[in-house]
This record gives structure tokens, sequence and C-alpha cells, in this order.
């Protein structure tokens, strides 16, 4: 039988993307799995959409108080029974194709962790920059640098390596997280085949830039424990390679 896969999810008012969502997941090729959603206190109807999946893999949580995406993924996390975790935000998609790619990989190669290509893409899931591309070794080192690890196209193996949980305190808290991970294991793979699809939303934490040169300074100086000086070489570097990132228009 095929190892057991945990999908870990945070959802806040996704009730406008959340189907997509459910569908990509239940298209899998690879069907072995438990998806752990934990929703922090949405107001819309999300709650009510996912419990109209009648599947006893889709287990949902529904937090008591509001926390972040951090701490929902962490309340996941800790219930999650897979060897493979893999990561899906609550308007991200899959290919259906995902799942099984992504282990058989894994296995073949001996990974701990895998990554593979995206498309970026609008509200309507249209792509609106070239698809990012899997195409370089991970290492702690080079990660400081720039952040090539997504949640929606990463998978690790937790035989191998354990759980890392998210740093609640921090509004970086994927890098940060994936920093942890790469600390503890030698690298990362890559894996050039396009398999999701990042919905890119104009009103998303993540595509705020108020403050976001701060909260990344603060995973160098804070997280990592370095210096002022490396801490704002890193941010450089960091800030540099993000533009480079979003600036590949697609045509």
């Amino acid at each position: 039988m095929k190892d057991l896969i945990s999908i870990i999810t945070p959802c806040y008012n996704s009730a406008e993307f959340i189907e997509e969502t459910i569908q990509s997941v239940l298209n899998q090729t690879y069907q072995n799995w438990e998806w752990l959603i934990t929703d922090d206190l949405s107001k819309d109807n999300t709650v009510e959409i996912i419990k109209g999946y009648n599947d006893p893999r889709i287990k949902l949580h529904v937090l008591e108080k509001n926390g972040g995406a951090g701490n929902a993924r962490n309340n996941s996390l800790e219930r999650a029974q897979g060897r493979y975790i893999a990561f899906l935000d609550s308007d991200d998609y899959w290919y259906p194709e995902y799942l099984e790619t992504m282990t058989d990989y894994m296995q073949e190669h001996h990974a701990e962790l895998v990554y593979c290509n995206y498309s970026r893409c609008d509200e309507q899931l249209k792509p609106i920059l070239k698809d990012f591309v899997a195409d370089k070794v991970v290492t702690f080192s080079n990660l400081l640098k720039t952040c090539r690890l997504a949640p929606v196209s990463t998978m690790y193996d937790t035989k191998r390596v354990g759980k890392f949980l998210f740093p609640i305190k921090s509004k970086r808290e994927d890098h940060v997280m994936w920093l942890n991970l790469l600390k503890a294991i030698p690298e990362g793979h890559p894996l050039p085949k396009t398999l999701a699809k990042y919905r890119m939303r104009e009103n998303s934490v993540s595509r705020k830039k108020k403050n976001i040169i701060k909260d990344q300074y603060l995973v160098y100086k804070d997280f990592m424990g370095f210096s002022s000086l490396k801490s704002l070489y890193y941010t450089a570097n960091w800030a540099l390679n993000g533009f480079l990132k979003y600036s590949k228009i697609f045509n």
C-alpha cells in the first residue's frame, strides 16, 4: 500500500475559491491521503462549504480564536499522521498528478524534500507571470538569499526529517520554517515540471508590500540569530531576487 500523505491547509474567508481547491485534491491520481484543514475562524460560509463534502479523509478543525496562517498550519501538522507532508492553501490548485509525481520522485531519488514548477495566476487561475521554475538544488545557504520554496509546490518526508512547525510570531513564517528544515538536511531537490497553480490575490497578506522588508530583516535577525550587518546583507539579496522573481511577465 502507498504511504499516507498529510495535506496541510489553513483557511480563512475562502468561500470564493475553496471549492476549486477541494476538487483539485479529490481529483488526485494518488488517493491515500488525509486532508487536515484548519479554519481560522472564518466569517463567511467557508466552513459550511467544506462540511458539504462527505469524505472521511477531509478532517476539518475550526479554531476558537483567530491566530494566523502559521498557527493554523501548526494545528494541522500536530494532528498529521502521514509520512509525507504536503501544503495547499485554501485558494490554490494542484494538477491531478501532483501527489503521485512528487512522491514517485522522492522515492526514486531518495529525496527528503522536493519542489516543483508552479503557474502564477490571477484570481481566475489564468497565468499572469511565467511559471516559477524549479531549476536549482535548494540548500540552507542559497535559501537565505531567496525563497524558492512555496507551500503549494513543496513536499517533505517526515520519516527522514521529522515535522517542522511554523513560527507564529513571524509574518514570514514560511521562509523561517523552510530555513529551519534546510538546516537539518543537505538539500532539497527540484522537479522541473508544472504541477500546481498559485493564485496571486491582490488582497492577500503575501502580496502586501508595507513592512515586508522589515519582516524579512527579522527573519535573519530574530530567527536565524544573525548580526545586524549580516541581516541587512541577506535582506538586500532577498529583495533583489524577489524583484527578479516577479518581473517575468507572461506572454
